[in-house]
C-alpha cells in the first residue's frame, strides 16, 4: 500500500515537470510577432495663400507729448494757492499756483513810486536847463551855470532809466507769483502743498504740464528697412525735404489694424552707432486725448502698392542667429529649411517677400514634431 503511493507521487512529479519543460520549449520555439510599425511626427501643412497687398514695414514706437514743461517757482515766497485739479486738463493762460503775492505787489509799488519821482525831477531839469539856455543867450547867466544844467538833465534821464528798469522788474518778479499754463494740456499731481517756502535759493518743482494734441511717436528703422523706404519714397517722387508727405499708420495695442493716420515729422541726421538704426518722429492728431506719453505702439510704413505676394500664419515663421526661416516638407514627405525674406504682418498673416513658391508644403501647426531631415506624416489644413 506505502509502495504504490510513493510510485503514484513519481508519476505525478515526472508528469508536472513535463508539462513544465514543454511549457518553457512552447514558449521559447514558438513564432514572434514582428515589432509595432514607428509611429512618424505627425505635422500641419499649408501652401502660401496670396493676397493682393501694399509691403509696409511695420516697427514698435512709443508716445512723447508735444510739449512737456516743468512748472517751478521762480520767487520766493509761500505758496499761498493751488487753482487747479491734479490730473485735470487746463488752458493756455489758465493760473495754476498762487505764491504769496504781497511783498512783490509793494515793491512793484515802490518802483512804480520812484519812476514818478525820477519823472518830476527829470522834467524840472529838462525845463531848468532850457530857462538856463536862454538866459544865456540874453546873457542873463554864465555858460557854467548852463553846463551844470545839462549834467543835472543828464543825470536826472539816468536816474529815470534806472528807476524804469527797476519797475520792470518789479512787475516781472509780480507776475511770477502767478505761474500760469503756457499752453492747453494736462496737469499732473502737485508736488508742493500750500504753506510750503518755495523759491528758497533754488526753482521749486510745482508740476508738469503735457500737451497731448497732438502727440508725438517715436521709432528706429533699421539700415535695411531706411533703404526701403528711401527708396519708396523716391519711387513716389518724394524729396528728403519733404518727409511730412510720407504716410504713417499708428494703432495701439488693443486695437486692430492702423487706424491712425499721421506724417513723419523728423528723421535724425545719421545712424545710432551702437543700434544700427534711424530714429523718426510721427506727428498725429490726438483730439480724443486716448493717446497717452509712454505708450508703445505700433508703427506702419507703406513702401510699395498693391500686389500679389505670398504669405503664411506669423506662427510658421521660425527665426535663429541666421534670420528667418520656415519648415516645409518635401516630396518625400521630409522637413527641410527654407531661409526666406519677411516682410510686414496683418491679421497674423506674415508677407514673404524672397524664400519660397505657391507651391510649397510650409508647416504651420506641429513644429516641435519636425526636425529636418526627417520623415513626418503630414495633414492639410482646414
Amino acid at each position: 500500500m506505502y509502495q504504490n503511493r510513493q510510485k503514484l507521487i513519481k508519476i505525478l512529479l515526472w508528469g508536472f515537470v513535463i508539462l513544465v519543460l514543454a511549457f518553457v520549449l512552447w514558449n521559447h520555439f514558438k513564432p514572434k510577432a514582428p515589432p509595432p510599425p514607428v509611429q512618424l511626427p505627425q505635422v500641419v501643412i499649408q501652401k502660401p495663400v496670396v493676397v493682393k497687398t501694399p509691403a509696409y514695414i511695420t516697427q514698435t514706437g512709443n508716445t512723447v507729448a508735444y510739449n512737456s514743461v516743468d512748472l517751478v517757482a521762480r520767487v520766493e515766497g509761500y505758496l499761498q494757492a493751488i487753482k487747479f485739479t491734479d490730473g485735470s486738463f487746463v488752458k493756455k493762460g489758465q493760473e495754476l499756483f498762487l505764491i504769496e503775492p504781497e511783498p512783490y505787489l509793494e515793491k512793484l509799488r515802490e518802483a512804480e513810486s520812484e519812476v514818478a519821482s525820477q519823472k518830476a525831477s527829470f522834467n524840472y531839469a529838462s525845463a531848468e536847463y532850457a530857462r538856463q539856455q536862454q538866459m544865456y543867450k540874453e546873457d542873463a547867466t554864465s555858460l557854467n551855470n548852463v553846463q551844470k544844467w545839462s549834467a543835472q538833465k543828464d543825470k536826472s534821464q539816468a536816474d529815470l532809466n534806472k528807476a524804469t528798469a527797476n519797475e520792470v522788474n518789479a512787475k516781472i518778479n509780480y507776475s511770477y507769483t502767478r505761474v500760469l499754463a503756457p499752453f492747453d494740456g494736462r496737469i499732473g499731481r502737485h508736488l508742493i502743498d500750500p504753506g510750503n517756502l518755495v523759491g528758497n535759493g533754488k526753482a521749486t518743482e510745482l508740476a508738469t504740464l503735457e500737451q497731448i494734441d497732438p502727440i508725438f511717436v517715436y521709432f528706429n528703422l533699421n539700415e535695411l528697412d531706411l533703404i526701403r523706404v528711401r527708396a519708396a519714397a523716391k519711387e513716389y517722387g518724394i524729396k528728403p525735404s519733404e518727409i511730412n508727405k510720407i504716410p504713417v499708420y499708428v494703432g495701439m495695442q488693443n486695437e486692430q489694424g492702423y487706424p491712425r493716420e499721421g506724417k513723419l515729422d523728423f528723421a535724425s541726421t545719421g545712424l545710432n552707432s551702437s543700434t544700427g538704426t534711424l530714429q523718426f518722429r510721427v506727428l498725429i492728431d490726438n483730439k480724443d486725448y486716448s493717446l497717452l506719453p509712454g505708450l508703445f505702439v505700433q508703427v506702419r510704413i507703406p513702401i510699395s502698392t498693391s500686389s500679389p505676394k505670398l504669405t503664411v500664419p506669423d506662427t510658421a515663421v521660425q527665426y535663429d542667429q541666421i534670420g528667418a526661416y520656415l519648415l516645409i516638407v518635401d516630396q518625400e514627405n521630409k522637413v527641410q529649411i527654407k531661409r526666406v525674406e519677411v516682410g510686414s504682418v496683418d491679421k497674423g498673416m506674415r508677407m514673404i517677400l524672397k524664400g519660397i513658391t505657391a507651391q510649397e508644403n510650409v508647416i504651420v501647426d506641429g513644429l516641435q514634431n519636425a526636425t529636418p531631415g526627417n520623415q513626418v506624416t503630414v495633414q492639410k489644413a482646414k
